[in-house]
């Protein structure tokens, strides 16, 4: 594969910290690589630096020719006065893309709801987004660099951008690339289910270690985020070996030169150079983040219930969109419920009813008694009017001391707790990172003592440590979650259920979760058109009328089963777990496999593609055996 750009031994040092010291990387043609780290890490300066749109303070970026570099920047800075088309298309004459069927690809994937001649100003930022990311992929580039690409887009844009890189950027169906591949990607993203289905290659950005001038390196993985996770988790293992033969060495040195007499011979001095040795060697540890389960206020039986909601506001063309029409939606204690839509169905104004912040045109939002509602917004310019506090002075504000199993925790070792170096929580909410401030909303939320989160594109801005810590504290919330995102890793590991906003007024519920959404917007025959008639959604404990559409799915069974259909039933659910039970060891043994080839590309590569055909199979047994636990009852 032809060489395209590559950084040689670059180093760039902000402030006190340093994010690169002395990193050399290189990208070639066909490959496809995903960058993840810590928040504030430098992910957003190696685009910077390898499109050559800021400089290293030593070192060099070399370009192969007259390379074209696209670079796609976290914040949408479109041209006040432009239109759609202005932005994406310049002054090309529309004969000239009309014809080109890529671009025709794009504007069908991205601007399909989109009118060409609207002010970019109107647009939601979502819509922005899209725009801005159209007007680069319209381009002729040789390299694509994307900072976050996926922030604003739904689950349906996520999807279509996975399968259009793919392909652009030498996908050949087995997790590979192409031999006559033309250009490479490089994305920062957060999105665990797009590297997985994007990236070939990952790069792990550290930055600084808490908070000190030392560190800035960047590993290397092969394969996408499964392959990566095993890999980290295999060199992290080895490195707790040799940190642990380091510590038993250290402590009998250390002993040495207590039971010895340093005055009266010289051994001592080598001791003491010895032990000192060891500690110089020994790494800085990973930011330590731990999302603390703060008390939660106790639930009643009444939650939140929508009853025969309608919202609608006013079209820019006369009459009236309807986004609510006669919505009921009943939400009891402890019901985890993920929320996917297209861009501008009403997924952020359905939180704003249930948050009492939004009124409905008809209908009513009833709130149980002892529900204690908190939302986190997509917004993190509510921290704005906070700009001039302290991490630890915003946190005080809030609460000076919270309790946390059964201990009592001070402002300042709460957000030590949540990742922020003693260093940090001393910083200026301004000069936090996108990441930090989205941390520091959910601390604020946190210390209210909610029972009812309301959760927003919570994954906007966040690195994937922090995201699996927040799953991790998600996955023992006792009380009530109402998520809205696009990631589907996170609505799959955290929520129950899923329910979808199509855009036509109702609330559908989503027994075969976020791909029956997909399959639903791209009205495929079978289960996804079965189900398009599905009705309003209801409480966690009832949904008839998605209940009878599922049991309808079952051949031999009726819309009311009877006895020989609920046997059938029955039998075919032993007969899944059997052999569910099988891939579970399967699969055990493949991870393990995986572990123990973690620096062989080519063997963790087909081992991945054997994982994914397991896991494909494991969904389609997992999504009958729901289907015939509707019946069996």
């Amino acid at each position: 594969m032809a060489h395209l750009l590559g950084a040689d031994t670059i180093s760039l040092t902000v402030g006190t910290r340093t994010l690169l010291d002395g990193v050399s990387l290189g990208v070639d043609d066909g490959q496809r690589i995903g960058v993840v780290g810590p928040n504030g890490a430098g992910k957003s300066t190696v685009l910077r630096l390898l499109a050559r749109r800021q400089d290293p303070d030593a070192g060099r970026v070399t370009h192969a020719g007259s390379l074209r570099v696209g670079l796609l920047d976290q914040r949408d800075e479109l041209p006040a006065g432009s239109t759609v088309r202005d932005v994406v298309h310049g002054q090309d004459a529309e004969h000239t893309w009309a014809g080109d069927a890529g671009i025709r690809q794009v504007h069908a994937g991205l601007l399909s709801d989109l009118d060409l001649e609207a002010d970019v100003e109107t647009l939601s930022g979502g819509q922005r987004r899209r725009v801005a990311l159209a007007a680069l992929l319209v381009g002729d580039h040789d390299v694509l660099m994307l900072d976050e690409p996926t922030n604003h887009l739904d689950v349906e844009g996520v999807a279509w951008l996975a399968e259009h890189l793919s392909a652009r950027f030498g996908a050949d169906g087995g997790g590979g690339s192409r031999a006559d591949a033309r250009g490479a990607l490089v994305v920062v993203t957060h999105d665990r289910w797009f590297l997985d289905a994007v990236c070939t290659r990952l790069w792990e950005v550290t930055g600084s270690q808490s908070g000190d001038a030392v560190g800035g390196t960047v590993h290397a993985y092969e394969g996408g985020y499964a392959a990566y996770v095993l890999a980290r988790a295999e060199r992290e293992r080895s490195g707790a070996v040799s940190a642990a033969k380091r510590d038993n060495l250290l402590r009998k040195e250390l002993a040495w030169l207590r039971r010895g007499a340093p005055a009266r011979t010289s051994k001592p001095k080598f001791r003491l150079d010895a032990a000192a040795s060891l500690i110089a060697d020994e790494p800085a540890p990973r930011d330590p983040l731990e999302l603390t389960r703060l008390a939660t206020a106790r639930q009643g039986k009444d939650v939140l219930d929508v009853e025969e909601v309608s919202v609608a506001f006013p079209a820019a063309e006369g009459g009236r969109t309807v986004l609510l029409e006669e919505v009921t939606w009943r939400l009891g204690p402890g019901d985890r419920y993920g929320l996917v839509g297209v861009n501008g169905a009403g997924k952020t104004t359905l939180l704003r009813l249930l948050a009492g912040t939004a009124t409905p045109d008809a209908g009513r939002v009833r709130r149980g008694k002892t529900a204690v509602v908190a939302t986190l917004s997509q917004d993190v310019s509510e921290l704005d009017e906070l700009a001039h506090l302290r991490v630890v002075e915003v946190v005080e504000g809030e609460r000076r001391t919270v309790a946390v199993g059964g201990k009592e925790l001070t402002a300042a070792q709460l957000v030590e707790r949540l990742g922020f170096t003693r260093e940090r929580s001393q910083t200026l909410v301004r000069d936090l990172s996108g990441g930090e401030r989205r941390r520091l909303q959910l601390l604020r939320l946190l210390v209210g003592e909610p029972n009812v989160l309301l959760l927003d594109e919570p994954t906007n801005d966040l690195d994937t440590d922090t995201l699996a810590a927040l799953e991790d504290l998600l996955d023992g919330w006792p009380g009530t979650l109402v998520v809205v995102s696009h990631d589907r890793y996170l609505l799959e590991r955290v929520c129950d259920r899923q329910v979808a906003l199509l855009g036509d007024g109702m609330l559908r519920d989503l027994p075969g979760g976020v791909e029956q959404y997909l399959e639903l917007r791209r009205g495929a025959p079978g289960r996804g058109a079965s189900n398009a008639a599905l009705g309003t959604a209801g409480s966690a404990e009832s949904s008839d009328l998605a209940e009878d559409a599922a049991a309808r799915s079952l051949p031999g069974a009726e819309a009311v089963p009877d006895a020989a259909a609920v046997r059938a039933a029955r039998k075919e659910i032993t007969r899944i777990d059997r052999q569910l039970g099988k891939i579970a060891e399967r699969e055990a043994k493949l991870h393990a496999r995986m572990a123990e080839a973690a620096t062989d590309h080519a063997a963790v590569t087909a081992l991945d593609a054997e994982l994914r055909e397991l896991t494909a199979l494991k969904d389609e047994l997992e999504e009958q055996w729901m289907t015939a636990a509707e019946i069996a009852g």
